[in-house]
This record gives structure tokens, C-alpha cells and sequence, in this order.
């Protein structure tokens, strides 16, 4: 967890860093965006409110774009003079940034180019055309949201197009910022009460910093938390070494949170507003996102959930009575997708794994597996002899789903007396990466 501690080492003061960004440029950004973005909803989650805690969801997934992200765009945009209008936009996105910026290209009449790295769903990718239609162009490069920003920066310095950032512009920032103040007067109107604690997802930094600023501001008292996917904190790496760095290694999963460098001014908001910052493994993600779907019967993007797994896997701890309101920043998820977001899960549970099986070169090895080393409520999910040519004898790689995690020491017993040889492929393996990944 980072607190205060990093802010104090990169040597600067929450009020001279916000200086030229503050809570007076996020209302601006509000009043510019009213009429033009949804007020969404802010909903009682009675699941997460089970615990003790009154936790609230701030429902961007459900923003006219289906993501927050809309809202940095447009006030960008929409600060154009007619001269940078004339010469168009250009940005690099994940996938729901582009669609904010398709939205404002069609309701300002400005052309746009987005440019997406390859790991972009398909939905995001179809959702980014429809809303632009005749506005902008999709251009798909590169492996990574970085990548696909160099491709951006290169052809606005071709054809002098003004880029509008995802996150490190202090527009873009003021605009996501608007989010805080949308959902403190809808807490205070619903409830009398301000939030006790804003739990918000983070990529690159923008909504965080965004919503520190003004919050920083109006209603200091609010304790602030910031939430990372593990295999992407490109902001704590940023906040460890004083200023922002390439993480060396991307998990590209939380695709809408998966940014390898922070950005430069939102760094610094963020360090110097005491905001904690705490991470989440992606496995829990996909657990909260099936809950999500299950209990309450929202279907969001893996970022999207990011600030209530932190809740859900107790990486963020919140006390009895407390008013909790956690931002639900995207839902735009690919359907197709849940079948690998329940594989992730029960990984994550203990309760999927993978072994390599070397059969006995005797009649009834496989029927003697299936009867006797197998429980009654494990499930076979995977079944691959290794050698095709020697389907009878050679190794087999099994994938079991049990129905708890407290099954498999018992299933590990069975198979060490079996006759058959079993291997159990490790989950750091790159087989393992490799099955997960397919």
C-alpha cells in the first residue's frame, strides 16, 4: 500500500501541485458537460452492503458511452478553438477513451482518428465505429495501449492534429474529476451524508487524479483509495521511484486499467494527495465480476470491478456503518469473454487445475483413473493426449474443476497411489500461462 509516505518523497505540496488544475477547473468541466453526458446513477449494492458497510456503486458503466471516460473527451474537445477543430483529433485508447472521443467528435462535428492496440475487444472496437460513424477512423496497432499512444503521437505530428489523452492532460483530468462531484451530491441528496470512503480504479491515473483534485478541495475529509490491477500498478511503480517509469512486465487482462507508464501530471496529484493506493490480483477480478453478474446482474469490464474487488478480497478494509462508494468506471465486457473470466476464477479459487497424466500401458488405465482417483464432484474440463500417435499409453494433460478448494489435497492423495504417473503443472509455469491464456 502507498500513502502519504510516497508523496512526501517526491517533494512537493498538495495545493502548489494542484495549482493549475484545482476544484474550481473540475465544476467548470462539469457545467460543460451537463446535458451533454449522463448524470448515472448512484446504486445501494445490498451484496457488498451485507458486510457491514454501506456500499454504494457510482454506475459509469452505465454513462452514455458506457464508461467515464466520455467525459474527459468531450471537455477536451470541446475547448478547441475552430482552428485545431478544422485539423481534427487524434488519441490512443484501450477502448473505452476512443469511444468518449467518438461521442464528442459526432456531437461537436470533429474528424478523429483512434488508435487501439490489438488486445482491444471486438465489442469496444464495434462500439467505437457505431458511435463515431463518419467522424473518425479506427486504426488497430501495436500490442499495447503505449504503443498504440507512439502511433498516435506520430501522426499527430504528421497532420497537426491536436492528441487528446486518455489521462495526462489536465482537461482530460478536470473532466473525469466531475465524477467526485456528480456522486457526493447524489449521496448527500439520497442520504443526508457525505462518503466516508471513495474507492476508485486506476490505470494511468486520470479519474484518480481527477477526483483527489477536487475532493482535495470541497471535502478533504473524504478518505480516498486508489486501485491497481497487480500486473499493471504502473502508478505505484511511478510513486516508489518519483516519478513515472515503464513497468518492465504487462498483464494486459484489466485491459481498461492496463497502462505501462503513469502519466507525468497525474503522478504527482496523486503522490501528493495522501490518496492510498493498494492493488488487486486479476484472478479476484474476474471473482467479483462473476459475483457482479450473478447478484447483481451487472455486466462489467474487468476494470470496471477493480474498486469493488479491493472490498470483496478484504484488500481494502472499511468498517461497520461507514457510507462507501466504489466507481463502477466501464462495462463494456465482451460477452464472449466469461468463459475465460470463470476459468481465471476458479484458478483463483484453488479450485481449477492442470496436470500431466502417464497412463500405465494396461487395459483399463484410464476407466481405473476416472473411477478411482477422481471425487464424485470433480469435473473433468480438459482432456488431451500429448502423443496422437500413441493415444493408449501416452501422456494426457487433464484439466479437473473441483467443487471446492478444500477437495484437492484428497484428490492429490489418490493419485500418488494410483498406477498412473501425474505431474501437476504449476500455476507459474508457462504451460500453464499458456493454457489460461487459450
Amino acid at each position: 500500500m502507498t500513502g502519504t509516505g510516497s508523496g512526501a518523497a517526491l517533494g512537493t505540496r498538495l495545493d502548489a501541485v494542484l495549482a493549475p488544475l484545482g476544484a474550481d477547473l473540475v465544476e467548470q468541466a462539469a457545467a460543460r458537460l451537463s446535458g451533454v453526458v449522463d448524470r448515472t446513477p448512484l446504486q445501494r449494492n445490498a451484496r457488498l452492503s451485507a458486510g457491514g458497510a454501506e456500499v454504494w456503486f457510482k454506475r459509469e458503466d452505465l454513462q452514455v458511452v458506457r464508461s467515464y471516460k466520455v467525459r474527459g473527451a468531450y471537455n477536451v474537445i470541446a475547448q478547441l478553438d475552430e482552428t485545431a477543430r478544422a485539423r481534427g483529433v487524434v488519441c490512443a485508447s484501450a477502448g473505452n477513451h476512443g469511444q468518449g472521443l467518438a461521442y464528442a467528435c459526432a456531437a461537436l462535428g470533429v474528424q478523429g482518428r483512434i488508435f487501439l492496440p490489438r488486445n482491444t475487444p471486438r465489442q469496444k472496437r464495434e462500439r467505437i465505429t457505431a458511435i463515431g460513424g463518419d467522424h473518425v477512423q479506427v486504426v488497430v496497432t501495436g500490442a499495447t495501449y503505449d504503443e498504440a499512444a507512439v502511433a498516435a503521437a506520430a501522426d499527430a505530428l504528421r497532420t497537426g492534429a491536436t492528441v487528446v489523452p486518455a489521462f495526462d492532460d489536465l482537461r482530460t483530468i478536470a473532466g473525469q474529476g466531475t465524477v467526485a462531484l456528480e456522486l457526493v451530491e447524489q449521496l448527500l441528496e439520497q442520504t443526508g451524508h457525505l462518503p466516508d470512503v471513495l474507492v476508485v480504479p486506476v490505470g494511468g491515473g486520470g479519474l484518480l487524479a481527477g477526483c483527489v483534485s477536487w475532493l482535495g478541495e470541497r471535502h478533504p475529509g473524504i478518505r480516498v483509495v486508489g486501485v491497481e490491477p497487480q500486473g499493471a500498478a504502473c502508478v505505484a511503480a511511478a510513486l516508489a521511484a518519483g516519478g513515472p517509469v515503464d513497468l518492465v512486465d504487462l498483464d494486459t487482462f484489466v485491459d481498461g486499467a492496463s497502462v505501462r507508464r503513469a502519466g507525468s501530471l497525474t503522478t504527482p496529484v496523486i503522490a501528493a494527495s495522501g490518496a492510498e493506493l493498494v492493488q488487486v490480483p486479476e484472478g479476484g477480478v474476474c471473482v467479483e465480476l462473476l459475483g457482479m453478474y450473478a447478484a447483481d446482474g451487472i455486466v462489467a469490464e474487468p476494470a470496471g470491478a477493480l474498486a469493488s474487488t479491493a472490498l470483496t478480497g478484504g484488500t481494502v478494509r472499511v468498517e461497520p456503518g461507514q457510507r462507501v462508494v466504489c466507481i463502477l468506471s466501464g462495462g463494456n465486457n465482451d460477452v464472449s469473454r466469461y468463459d475465460d473470466i470463470a476459468e481465471r476464477a476458479a484458478v483463483f479459487e484453488g479450485r481449477k487445475h492442470y496436470f500431466l497424466v502417464e497412463f500405465p500401458q494396461q487395459p483399463g488405465a484410464l476407466r481405473h483413473f476416472l473411477d478411482e482417483v477422481l471425487g464424485p464432484d470433480d469435473d473433468i474440463t480438459l482432456f488431451e493426449y500429448v502423443k496422437r500417435s500413441n493415444r493408449e499409453t501416452g501422456p494426457a494433460l487433464v484439466g479437473i474443476e473441483l467443487a471446492r478448494r478444500e477437495d484437492l489435497p484428497p484428490l492429490l492423495e489418490r493419485m500418488a497411489a494410483a498406477p498412473a504417473q501425474v505431474e501437476p503443472i504449476p500455476s507459474d509455469s508457462p504451460m500453464f500461462r499458456f493454457l489460461l491464456s487459450g
